[in-house]
């Protein structure tokens, strides 16, 4: 080897061995740089005894139950003396107590933003702004069987029979004619009766009390007069269901621009309200075939009287002449000797 390569071949070394030290000397300081900034301490947790706190934002007229509240740490100085301590306060006895002022999620629960039942002004906390108590006289059957309990959504269902004018058996129906009512305490209980080991007992009841609006208030007590009124449970995913459709439908109209938060809001006080439209029906005949279709007809062999929804007027008896006048014919009976 010539002394020219050999010459090329130290520098090359010597370059090598500068770039390893200048790389090492880099990410060394690098890596000292990183165990220098070791990350902060976690905020100190406040000493100071645990209060009970919402866990979620409850409006004014929420049942409060096990599922609303837990206990956090709160600093001393903050503590009021109408706070729930743990260790002083008994729990279950705030089990079906109403919310009297609004609370935000994380804020204390006070003695003063609770009402229990019994208290006076319970039942008014525990309605929805503008809305009213109805109370309906149920049995066993009419009732569920007990399985209904406070704060549960149910549907009426109003059974009658329609005699009308003429022989046979009346013309028998139901009527779903309130949907989504919500139910506010059954004979006078508002919470759910639980057994030693924390397991809800089935106990039977005669008389539900609801919210519903004015209007409602009005329909349910005139139904009560007509025929007999039954509960019909509602599952838990069909308010969100009927709110869809609403929404597709254009029942309940959106605003172009909203807060998704206030959006969210509009549409849970629109789906918790009770529903008294697009009511269903069934007659007799569309359970058994040897039922009544329609009202049954006027004594002397009239035609029969219109069935319920169609809005007609009964054929009258004997001969009859029909006139029309534009787009419109009448009928008029005509007399003889």
């Amino acid at each position: 080897m010539d002394a020219k390569k050999l010459l090329l071949l130290i520098l090359a070394l010597v370059m090598a061995g500068i770039s390893a030290f200048m790389a090492r000397g880099l990410f060394g300081g690098e890596s000292q740089a990183r165990a220098e900034a070791a990350p902060a301490p976690a905020a100190a947790i406040p000493s100071g005894p645990e209060v009970l706190v919402a866990i979620r934002p409850m409006p004014v007229g929420t049942i409060v139950g096990p599922e609303s509240f837990r206990f956090q740490r709160w600093p001393s100085e903050l503590v009021g003396k109408n706070y729930f301590l743990k260790g002083e306060s008994d729990l279950a006895a705030l089990n079906g107590t109403v919310v009297r002022s609004a609370l935000t999620a994380g804020a204390p629960l006070t003695q003063g933003s609770l009402v229990k039942p019994g208290d006076r002004g319970f039942l008014a906390a525990a309605l929805g702004p503008g809305m009213r108590a109805v109370t309906v006289a149920v049995s066993a059957q009419s009732g569920v069987a007990g399985f209904v309990f406070p704060g549960d959504r149910v549907d009426l269902v109003l059974t009658q029979e329609v005699a009308g004018g003429g022989d046979g058996p009346p013309l028998k129906a139901a009527e779903t004619i309130i949907r989504n009512v919500r139910v506010l305490a059954t004979d006078q209980r508002t919470d759910k009766h639980v057994d030693d080991d924390g397991k809800t007992v089935v106990a039977q009841f005669s008389n539900v009390t609801m919210e519903a609006t004015p209007r409602i208030a009005e329909k349910i007590a005139v139904a009560q007069a007509i025929g007999q009124l039954s509960l019909s449970l509602r599952s838990i995913a069909d308010n969100q269901a009927e709110l869809e459709d609403a929404v597709a439908s254009g029942a309940v109209k959106l605003p172009a621009a909203a807060d998704p938060r206030a959006e969210r809001q509009m549409l849970l006080q629109v789906a918790a309200r009770p529903i008294d439209t697009d009511t269903t029906y069934t007659v007799g005949a569309d359970v058994s075939r040897f039922q009544r279709s329609s009202i049954p007809p006027r004594v002397g062999g009239a035609a029969p009287m219109p069935s319920p929804g169609s809005g007609g007027t009964p054929a009258p008896a004997g001969p009859a002449v029909r006139i029309a006048r534009g787009n419109v014919v009448s009928t008029q009976p005509i007399g003889g000797r």
